[in-house]
Order: structure tokens, then C-alpha cells, then sequence
């Protein structure tokens, strides 16, 4: 997901698509953990993802 299309989004939005984003992570990390993930750069793209969530939440904070 890129940052523009984040930018367009209200603050509640990226709030849910945030938990949203943790419950993903934590399925990936049991799948990781019991060997059943077979694709692992799901993880550091959903890491980079949540990444640039909290940053655009971060910036519009400063706003």
C-alpha cells in the first residue's frame, strides 16, 4: 500500500486498518513458527506496511 493512498484515508481508517494489519501479522508469525508459511516476505511487507500507516497517522498528528 503506498503512502498517497494512506494520505486519503481519515485517521479512523487507518486506526482499524491498523488492527487490522496486527491480526495479520500475528497469523503470519504462528505460520512462521509451526513452518506453514511459505511465502515469508509477507512479513516485512506487512511490517513495512504498518510502517508507513503509523507514520501517516504520526504526520497527521503534527498537522
Amino acid at each position: 500500500m503506498k503512502a498517497s493512498e494512506l494520505r486519503q484515508k481519515s485517521r479512523d481508517e487507518l486506526s482499524t486498518l491498523l488492527t487490522e494489519f496486527a491480526r495479520e501479522r500475528f497469523t503470519l508469525q504462528m505460520q512462521k513458527g509451526t513452518g506453514q508459511l511459505s511465502k515469508t516476505a509477507q512479513v516485512k511487507k506487512l511490517r513495512r506496511d504498518v510502517a508507513r500507516v503509523q507514520t501517516v497517522l504520526n504526520q497527521m498528528a503534527r498537522a
